[in-house]
């Protein structure tokens, strides 16, 4: 499988295009309140306009409420759904069928076990998605810009496609991708300037770095 890359956290117009023009396959709207990148749904539908087809756009919810879900809907058309929070395999069922999309579950990795645990959304989700788990005094879920024992990765069997997210930049992609084997990776504060607002020439870098080592 060709290496795809998502930029996720896009809350302007020179992100999303500068996203696009770097050749990413995804891109992601974050619709958690409580997050720097947090965009409203009439905002997301304003980007989404210049996303071209062809380029997945992906909105992330963390623990959504049916409610949420079908309001955001309403408003801008998506083609993914990410779930990040501790949404149950049952709960993502239910997500796929209310929304009619799929969906790619986050999910929290730091010891062989927590794999172990992620087969039980191998018959749920279209996607699963290895993020570092947050510190404990975290106020959001993910990564929050940290990385984990990339090389655990290559312990997973299970059939599900699978991410690599969680602390990613253009200095340690090639690391990355060597120890983990990901074919999908989601970059977000790697390729800010500050917290929500993304570097266009930061994005340019990560997606020439990553493409440039799976092409060698």
């Amino acid at each position: 499988m060709k290496l795809q890359i998502k930029i996720c956290g896009l809350t302007d117009a020179r992100g999303v295009t500068a996203a696009v023009d770097a050749g990413a396959n995804l891109v992601g709207f974050v619709f958690f309140r409580r997050s720097p990148r947090y965009v409203s749904p009439e905002m997301a539908a304003e980007l989404a306009s210049l996303v071209p087809r062809g380029v997945k756009k992906v909105g992330l919810f963390v623990n959504p409420t049916d409610a949420e879900l079908e309001k955001t809907l309403k408003a801008v058309r998506l083609d993914m759904i990410q779930l990040h929070g501790k949404e149950t395999p049952a709960r993502v069922d239910a997500v796929r069928m209310l929304s009619g999309l799929p969906v790619m579950k986050a999910l929290g990795i730091e010891t062989p076990k927590d794999l172990i645990d992620a087969k039980a959304y191998s018959e749920h989700a279209d996607w699963l998605l290895f993020d570092a788990k947050p510190p404990k005094d975290a106020t959001r879920p993910g990564g929050n810009a940290r990385s984990f024992d990339w090389s655990l990765l290559k312990t997973y069997v299970g059939r599900t496609p699978w991410g690599l997210a969680g602390g990613l930049t253009r200095g340690n992609i090639a690391k990355a991708l060597k120890e983990s084997g990901a074919r999908l990776v989601d970059v977000s504060s790697g390729v800010e300037s500050r917290p929500g607002v993304k570097s266009p020439a930061k994005i340019r870098a990560f997606a020439k770095a990553a493409r440039a080592l799976k092409a060698s």
